[in-house]
């Protein structure tokens, strides 16, 4: 194992002293147009590069699982910065929080990292490249609490291991692919302008980039004969990795034996997640063509991806800037009614909190919970809120429990475009210790098995860790689903759904691949509109007013693009203002839209 990104490890050259840090810090600053490295040479004919952590609430253990499974991993890395934790990061500094973890300030996180490697007596480069600003008073990172950040490529990266080879690489904000593309880049010696090859780098890095669900996570589904597992195997369930040839063959992996499935199936989601036009997925490195790209098993635990393409624009002009902006307060309360009536008391709830009174007819159930969300202007109307909703207790329908309530900041992440030559970045590096660490041979006292940190990777468990390569999943059938035959769409295709600000996309992916064809005369934009309309009531005791109020909304501000990716016969449906203002400050409980994937999987159709 030789190297971790985003954090990034190098760990076949640490060794253990008591020595003072010393510092390494290069004041060179890079503006973000693409410079062509000179004379670049291949180090390697081919690089390992894991995935150890797929967001910032990722399962530490399942790191260590992959480097215990896989060897000669060269790389692994951490992409731990979601739109959404930015926003929580920022809102920490804001309340007097340290505000790194490593998410906003990487040299924050660096001194963190030398502090725990000098108490194990570790002796580690801890590198990082990170944005910078200047202005008048000179050089110096984006002040945290105006939380600007720009999605950088994979540039800083290939520079910081240029200059110091380090054992960990800590980064601001980069481009989840770029992330991976960045150590393909300096090992297998590419260059900016290798754009088929960087275009295949960035199609690893995205299929890696969320971690398990690659590999089986968020694809399993009970009692679905295309996606049902053991519970065992996704409890084994492992994180991914590749094997990125200087030729840009890929194929992605996971260890053999593990638990979890790899697969077309599972590689076909994780391509269309969280895409737009598939001609054209813009990272700051390459904007890349997915349309025809295909995936071939090998095994149980290798996939072939082949066919990514540099878009006919292929390096954007302009890089990506988060701006974090206000937008209130938001105020929360949940209680639970059970028993008869329980529907028209948790309505009567509803009425005393928001003043709305309607006459519909209620469903039957035996057990409800009320959720009320608001959003406020001020922090007084929300904590005022959460008091009304607890006085619910005795001024409220009678049987109600279990309330829970809240209040927060809300922050909501402004795009903007702005110009390569107006984003700056620098590269850095500091050492636990005071002895040159290049090139040293083995670690002085550390195991030549898999270090991490200075602790073996083990996997102990008392129970057999081994899965058969035959899960029995018909992931694709071999006959359409006959025509004229009503039925629910999961009976012909499986689905992910992904967020990008306030739009969302999910895929329809067919068991059988020609269904494509006709899953394009029934999948329009007004079957679409229609079906999720729902998810837009503002209550679920809504009137017949209030429904129409909210399908005109619908139908003047709800876009829907619907795009066919060749290579692996499906659809990708993307949805514009679905969101409630995106994940940072939506009201709903599913703030992402996770859900609906499987609300468009559960409609009743008729092909064609």
């Amino acid at each position: 194992m030789e190297r971790f990104l985003e954090l990034i490890f190098h760990s076949s050259s640490i060794s253990i002293t008591p020595s003072p840090m010393e510092i390494s810090q290069n004041q060179e600053i890079h503006n973000s147009s693409i410079k062509l490295r000179q004379n670049p040479q291949r180090k390697k004919h081919k690089v390992l590069i894991g995935c150890g952590a797929g967001f910032g609430g990722d399962r530490p253990i399942a790191a260590l699982k992959l480097l215990d499974g896989v060897e000669g991993l060269d790389y692994i890395v951490l992409e731990c910065l979601a739109e959404r934790t930015l926003a929580d990061r920022w809102r920490d500094v804001g309340d007097g929080g340290v505000g790194f973890d490593p998410r906003m300030d990487p040299m924050g996180a660096q001194e963190k990292v030398l502090e725990i490697a000098s108490s194990l007596r570790l002796n580690i480069t801890v590198g990082v490249a990170h944005e910078v600003s200047i202005d008048s008073s000179g050089m110096h990172p984006p002040h945290p609490l105006l939380g600007i950040s720009t999605y950088l490529g994979a540039a800083p990266i290939v520079k910081c291991l240029e200059m110091y080879n380090p054992h960990v690489i800590i980064t601001s904000r980069v481009a989840d692919a770029a992330l991976f593309l960045g150590p393909m880049v300096y090992e297998l010696g590419w260059n900016w302008d290798d754009l088929e090859l960087l275009a295949q780098g960035t199609l690893a890095g995205h299929l890696l980039e969320c971690g398990c669900q690659l590999t089986g996570g968020y694809f399993m589904h009970p009692g679905d004969r295309h996606r049902d597992m053991s519970f065992q195997h996704l409890l084994e369930i492992t994180l991914p990795y590749a094997e990125v040839g200087y030729d840009g063959e890929v194929y992605v992996a996971k260890p053999d034996g593990s638990g979890g499935v790899l697969d077309f199936s599972t590689c076909a989601e994780q391509l269309l997640y969280e895409i737009g036009d598939p001609s054209a997925y813009i990272t700051p490195d390459v904007a890349l063509d997915i349309r025809n790209v295909t995936f071939k098993s090998f095994s149980s635990s290798k996939v072939l991806c082949a066919g990514a393409k540099a878009s006919a624009q292929s390096v954007p002009e302009k890089l990506l800037r988060l701006v974090p902006k206000d937008c209130g307060w938001k105020g929360w309360g949940e209680i639970s009614y059970g028993g008869y009536g329980c529907a028209t008391r948790a309505r009567a709830a509803e009425f005393l909190m928001s003043g709305h009174q309607d006459s519909d007819a209620m469903r039957k159930c035996t057990d409800l919970r009320l959720r009320m969300d608001g959003l406020f202007k001020q922090k007084e109307q929300a904590v005022q809120f959460t008091k009304e909703f607890t006085a619910l207790y005795t001024n409220g329908p009678a049987g109600g429990g279990g309330i829970s309530t809240g209040y927060k900041k809300e922050i909501v992440l402004e795009k903007h475009l702005v110009e390569r030559e107006s984003v700056f970045w620098r590269t850095g590096a500091r050492s636990a210790g005071t002895r040159n660490i290049k090139n040293q041979g083995d670690p002085v006292g550390v195991p030549r098995r898999k270090p991490v940190l200075g602790k073996i990777v083990s996997t102990p468990s008392d129970r057999d860790t081994t899965f058969p390569s035959n899960l029995n999943l018909t992931t694709q059938t071999t006959a359409p689903i006959p025509s004229g035959m009503k039925v629910p769409l999961y009976e012909i295709a499986h689905s992910r759904a992904g967020d990008k600000g306030n739009d969302l996309n999910f895929s329809l992916i067919p068991h059988f691949p020609g269904d494509h064809e006709r899953l394009k005369k029934i999948i329009t934009p007004k079957w679409v509109k229609e079906v999720l309309s729902s998810v837009l009531s503002p209550s679920s005791f809504s009137s017949a007013v209030a429904i129409n109020d909210r399908d005109k909304w619908v139908e003047e501000n709800v876009k829907v693009e619907i795009y066919e990716v060749e290579g692996i016969h499906s659809l990708n449906v993307v949805v514009r203002n679905i969101l409630d203002g995106g994940v940072n400050c939506s009201r709903r409980i599913d703030r992402h839209g996770k859900t609906v994937s499987d609300v468009i999987l559960s409609q009743q159709v008729v092909l064609p």
